[in-house]
C-alpha cells in the first residue's frame, strides 16, 4: 500500500514546507519511490526543489481557492503504485480548504479503501508563533481522531516551552499523545553558522545531498552533513516507513 503525508498547519512561516522537503530527501534516501505535491497557492516552495519533481497543483479559480480541484489530488494519489510514498505541502491559505475537502468529501477513508495508509504531520514552534501552532495541532487531532499524526518540533525561533514546562509536559500532549504516531525534534544549532548555512541552503531549493556533491566550502559542507545526520536519526526513530 501507499503511504501518504499530509503537511497541515494553519500557521505561515513556522517551516511546512521545509519538513515536507525533509521528509521527501529521507524518502528517497531510504531509496523509496517518492512523489511529492505541491498545493500551496501563494507560495509554492517544494515545487522550486528540482531533486523532488514536485508537481504543482493549481487549486485558484480566480481569486478563490475551488475545492473541487482537490479531486485532482486525489486521481493522482489513487493511481500511483502500492510501494509509493507521497509527501503533501500545503499553505496556510489552503489550511482550512484542504482540511474541509478532506472531512466533508471522507477523502482519507477512500484513501484507505483503496489500501492507502495515511500520516497527517504538522509543526509546533516556539517563540510568538507557539499558541497558534499548538492550536493547528488541536484542531487536526479533533478533526482526524482516527489518522496518526507526526508532530515536528521546530525551536528556529525560540525554545518551545510555556510556563517553564517542555512539549512533552503540555497539556494538550497529555490529553493527545495517543493520536501521535512520533513526535520529532527538528536538530538546533548555533544561528551564526549551521543556521546561516541551512537558510542559504533552503533559499536556493538545493536538497542535502545536492549540497554534499558540490563545490561548497568543505566546512559547510560538514555543518550541513552534521544537521541532516541528526535529522535522519530523528526521523529513523519516528517509523516514517
Amino acid at each position: 500500500m501507499a503511504m501518504i503525508h499530509f503537511i497541515l498547519q494553519g500557521k505561515g512561516g513556522v517551516g511546512k514546507s521545509l519538513i515536507a522537503a525533509l521528509l521527501a530527501q529521507y524518502l528517497q534516501g531510504r531509496n523509496l519511490e517518492v512523489h511529492c505535491f505541491d498545493t500551496d497557492p501563494i507560495n509554492a516552495t517544494l515545487t522550486g526543489y528540482e531533486a523532488l519533481d514536485a508537481v504543482a497543483l493549481d487549486i485558484m479559480s480566480g481569486d478563490d481557492i475551488d475545492p473541487r480541484r482537490f479531486d485532482q489530488l486525489m486521481d493522482a494519489i489513487i493511481e500511483l503504485p502500492a510501494e509509493a510514498h507521497v509527501v503533501v505541502d500545503n499553505g496556510a491559505s489552503s489550511f482550512v480548504p484542504l482540511g474541509s475537502y478532506l472531512l466533508e468529501n471522507q477523502a482519507l477513508e477512500v484513501l484507505e479503501e483503496h489500501g492507502h495508509s495515511v500520516m497527517l504531520h504538522t509543526v509546533v514552534t516556539g517563540g510568538q508563533a507557539i499558541l497558534d501552532t499548538l492550536s493547528g495541532l488541536k484542531s487536526l487531532v479533533a478533526h482526524f481522531p482516527a489518522t496518526p499524526i507526526v508532530v515536528w518540533l521546530n525551536r528556529y525561533f525560540g525554545d518551545i516551552t510555556l510556563d517553564g514546562k517542555r512539549f512533552e509536559e503540555f497539556k494538550i500532549y497529555a490529553e493527545c499523545a495517543s493520536s501521535f504516531h512520533a513526535v520529532i525534534s527538528l536538530p538546533h544549532r548555533k544561528q551564526s553558522t549551521f543556521g546561516r548555512d541551512l537558510e542559504e541552503l533552503f533559499a536556493r531549493r538545493q536538497t542535502f545531498a545536492e549540497a554534499q556533491g558540490s563545490d561548497l566550502p568543505i566546512m559547510v559542507r560538514q555543518r550541513l552533513t552534521s544537521f541532516w545526520r541528526d535529522a535522519v536519526a530523528e526521523m529513523d526513530q519516528a517509523r516514517l516507513c
